[in-house]
């Protein structure tokens, strides 16, 4: 009796870690359309109420970035992304970290060992759940992203451990530009 409980549990644990949802691109790219805020070029700051965010946010992303939630581990699509690009904030644009930097840690959120920038991110001690912790939020626009461990591989020993659904991932160019002339031949 007690296998089957134990069997019982694992399949619904598992079960509700992968059911998370996940926007449909056609959800991002509305979202991105309706959020005056997001861009690549521009570095000033953004200073929203929560009531505006909430508006120009999709819910689950609102969770995270604005009330400092964290998504399911393992449900990330970026976890185990490995085109070659930048990756930036989903909120307002800000570039974060660059592909060569992440690496596969195991903890089920996408791991960087260092981001692209140190003036990219805000650094704020964080005390809770009995825990002493580092969180990090975009520096743009203040916005939760994860936390940094010291735990991560050289060269700076660090582990940006950062929720998939505040990142907004583009393409390099060149690597694209390359492979699209090989297909040509």
């Amino acid at each position: 009796m007690k296998l089957y409980q134990i069997a019982l549990l694992v399949t619904l644990t598992f079960q509700s870690c992968y059911s998370q949802n996940s926007n449909t691109k056609k959800e991002i790219m509305e979202n991105d359309k309706k959020n005056p805020v997001y861009s690549k070029t521009d570095s000033s700051k953004v200073t929203l109420k929560d009531e505006e965010w909430k508006k120009i946010l999709s819910p689950e992303v609102f969770y995270v970035a604005r009330q400092k939630g964290t998504e399911r581990a393992f449900t990330s699509k970026y976890e185990t992304f490995k085109e070659v690009g930048t990756y930036y904030c989903a909120v307002c644009g800000n570039p974060l970290f660059k592909s060569d930097t992440k690496f596969e840690s195991g903890c089920g959120w996408p791991s960087f060992y260092e981001p692209i920038s140190k003036s990219s991110m805000i650094y704020l001690p964080d005390n809770s759940y009995g825990m002493k912790r580092t969180e990090v939020q975009c520096s743009r626009c203040k916005s939760h992203l994860g936390h940094v461990f010291e735990d991560g591989p050289p060269p700076t020993g660090l582990r940006y451990c950062i929720n998939g659904v505040v990142l907004d991932f583009e393409k390099a160019k060149a690597a694209e530009k390359k492979y699209n002339e090989g297909e040509k031949h």
